[in-house]
């Protein structure tokens, strides 16, 4: 079955509906962890009609088993940030290409075309760190910006602020991606305007700068560098889709993705917008691994159809890109 032709597309929710029950199949199918979860729950192909039925693999078995649909070969394997003796994530792609498609058109249904974007990142590069799937994610949109000037600025933020002062072309398209930290290491180093950049967090101060709320750091970077609101992309290693949150920590996904809240205490109760649970993820573009995955992220969904990440549950593994750098 073909889902690439089907998925990165505008989606009705009929649409939606009918492309998750196929894939819930075929993965059913082709995915012996996936489907030995699925009957221990008592859930199969025939058995459910909606995609919020669907059951969704926690997604810590990414940690513990080869979690891939079929039999194809494996082109790369990403792998989750972490500490000395943490048990790391293990996502393995065996078609690169679907990645590489949706992290492309992901960004560009929030932002338009990546091309003539300058992107910087304040992340380690791709030979410090080529497990990352944030960073190839990263160094794909500088690809397909094709601006000399786009890079990774970690250890160069002279120059990066340096490149800023030195900007004059209106209407210029530019991004600045970077973990939370760096982007208060930059904005404390620099005093910088960038009321035309688009500037966006990934997330993650644990063992790098005091914790900030949400809030907080956006209200701290806006008003360092005049530039409004604050983006926030959420994504990770067991995904290969991402959400994006324009203002106010409001998220919103792609078509091909869907966020649905499970109950804390019943995992496989779903709850109503405005609720607080745990947070559900359906990417379609994981149609090579598994879809259906149930995170460990806190969150709700409003009433606009956004939805928010309050948190994390309290057993949760540390988690953050910040923990990307030593």
């Amino acid at each position: 079955m073909e889902f690439r032709k089907k998925i990165f597309r505008s989606l009705a929710e009929g649409e939606f509906n009918a492309c998750a029950l196929d894939l819930f199949s075929f993965q059913y199918d082709r995915n012996e962890i996936y489907r030995s979860y699925a009957n221990a729950i008592g859930a199969a192909p025939g058995k459910v009609a909606h995609f919020s039925q669907i059951p969704f693999l926690p997604v810590s078995f990414f940690k513990t088993h080869r979690v891939v649909s079929g039999d194809s070969a494996v082109e790369r394997t990403f792998l989750s940030s972490g500490t000395t003796g943490m048990e790391r994530s293990r996502h393995s792609i065996t078609d690169l290409s679907v990645y590489n498609e949706s992290l492309v058109k992901g960004f560009e249904e929030f932002y338009g075309s990546l091309a003539g974007y300058d992107v910087f990142a304040l992340t380690p590069d791709p030979v410090q760190n080529p497990d990352s799937s944030l960073i190839y994610m990263i160094s794909k949109w500088i690809e397909a910006g094709s601006s000399k000037v786009s890079g990774f600025y970690l250890d160069r933020q002279e120059e990066l602020a340096a490149l800023f002062g030195e900007r004059k072309e209106p209407g210029k398209k530019s991004l600045l991606i970077g973990l939370s930290y760096a982007l208060i290491d930059f904005a404390e180093k620099f005093q910088l305007t960038l009321p035309g950049t688009v500037v966006m967090e990934t997330g993650g101060m644990k063992g790098k700068r005091k914790e900030m709320i949400r809030e907080e750091l956006h209200a701290f970077l806006s008003g360092r560098f005049g530039c409004g609101n604050i983006h926030s992309e959420y994504g990770m290693t067991e995904l290969l889709s991402q959400a994006y949150a324009t203002e106010n920590g409001h998220f919103r996904t792609p078509p091909w993705m869907k966020v649905v809240i499970r109950d804390t205490n019943d995992p496989f109760a779903l709850l109503h917008p405005g609720k607080t649970g745990g947070i559900n993820i359906i990417d379609l573009a994981n149609y090579n691994s598994c879809s259906f995955l149930a995170l460990q992220d806190l969150g709700k969904i409003n009433e606009d159809g956004s939805f928010e990440v309050l948190g994390r549950f309290d057993f949760s593994d540390l988690r953050g890109c910040n923990l990307m750098v030593d």
